[in-house]
């Protein structure tokens, strides 16, 4: 069974609110889609990037993987990681080949006719997953229904929310709305905070003690993911959970982290670090040095291959990504009650409504 060329569209999405983390702010999220058929089946994949990846994919990797095998995804993947060698791997590259590979999952899982977590085989038939969101834009009502939507109105027992405010110039700020956000979700939930890599190593030992007071467990990026160095010395400081890894292009990325021991739980993002070929290698990466994965945004392009790791600690219930990939798709699940089910349906249950997604088509 041979692949056709792939097929690629970009789609720009206002969000619903001006959003901003630690150290960026946006109004709008790019979404890069690819789809890829062989037989009478398509497989859908996607990434979230610039109109850049769009256009590498399309140029670059689409001829290169034609005619190559449906079933055969090793193969094709190894092809494409080797294939940019001179372009650089990680950025656009990566993105690109990750979106081409979530395609090729989700085609073989429909050529056999089975959905995409059978084809991997599970550990769980349910997956946990956390609400995140809480942009430093958000007003303190705002934050209070999106957090408390979560907790009280889907039953969600665990979100996050963003904190470094302006590069950590805002600290008093920023634990106003971590107490503020306790207060809503009340003293069951979980509660996490990301900085994006916002403080300094002392500032971050130093808020993270604040943080600990208020019962925050996780701490995501509280320096810079690049300081492995600085992520170990926040992480033997502090009692709460320390992790990085989104910015994972490729497997000797997480091998550094891990071996740093900057992290107490790897996050790995499936439409940056290869798709779900290199995904599923960092996940049993981390589980031979002891250490829980955590999914990095894009939730559904996660949902079935989550099931299938024995060290799964939970998915990311990103907020932006949720609401455009329920706008753009059919196939959308489920949180409420704190998990999804991500073992019904064909591949990865995801088929674009492409006549409802042409307003926002870019490219």
């Amino acid at each position: 069974m041979k692949l056709h060329r792939p097929a690629v569209s970009v789609y720009t999405v206002p969000t619903d609110a001006p959003e901003a983390d630690g150290t960026l702010a946006w109004e709008s999220t790019t979404i890069v889609i690819t789809e890829v058929t062989a037989g009478d089946a398509t497989g859908t994949g996607w990434t979230y990037g610039p109109q850049a990846v769009g256009d590498f994919l399309r140029e670059t990797l689409a001829p290169l993987v034609e005619g190559r095998s449906a079933l055969d995804i090793p193969a094709t993947h190894e092809a494409m990681c080797r294939s940019v060698r001179n372009a650089g791997r990680p950025g656009i590259a990566a993105c690109a080949i990750s979106a081409l590979d979530i395609a090729l999952w989700d085609l073989k899982a429909r050529l056999l006719e089975l959905p995409l977590a059978h084809l991997l085989g599970t550990v769980r038939e349910r997956v946990p997953v956390y609400g995140s969101g809480g942009f430093t834009t958000y007003d303190d009502s705002h934050l209070a229904a999106q957090l408390g939507g979560w907790v009280h109105g889907q039953h969600i027992p665990r979100v996050k929310l963003k904190i470094g405010e302006s590069w950590g110039r805002s600290v008093r700020r920023d634990l106003a709305r971590v107490r503020s956000a306790r207060q809503v979700i009340g003293a069951q939930a979980e509660l996490y905070v990301d900085a994006n890599g916002a403080y300094t190593r002392k500032q971050a030992v130093r808020v993270g003690g604040e943080l600990a007071e208020l019962g925050v467990s996780w701490f995501e990026e509280p320096v810079s993911s690049d300081d492995l160095t600085g992520l170990r010395l926040v992480r033997d400081a502090l009692v709460c959970d320390v992790t990085a890894g989104e910015y994972g292009y490729d497997l000797p990325y997480f091998a550094r982290m891990i071996a740093a021991g900057a992290v107490d739980c790897l996050q790995i993002d499936a439409t940056r670090c290869g798709g779900l070929t290199e995904f599923l290698r960092a996940a049993a990466l981390a589980q031979a040095h002891g250490l829980e994965v955590s999914t990095h945004c894009a939730p559904h392009a996660h949902a079935a291959a989550a099931a299938s790791l024995p060290n799964l600690r939970h998915m990311e219930w990103f907020h932006d990504h949720v609401r455009i990939e329920d706008m753009l798709f059919d196939g959308a699940l489920d949180p409420t009650g704190g998990t999804i089910h991500p073992t019904t349906g064909l591949g990865h249950g995801l088929t674009l409504r492409a006549e409802e997604a042409l307003e926002f088509r870019v490219a």
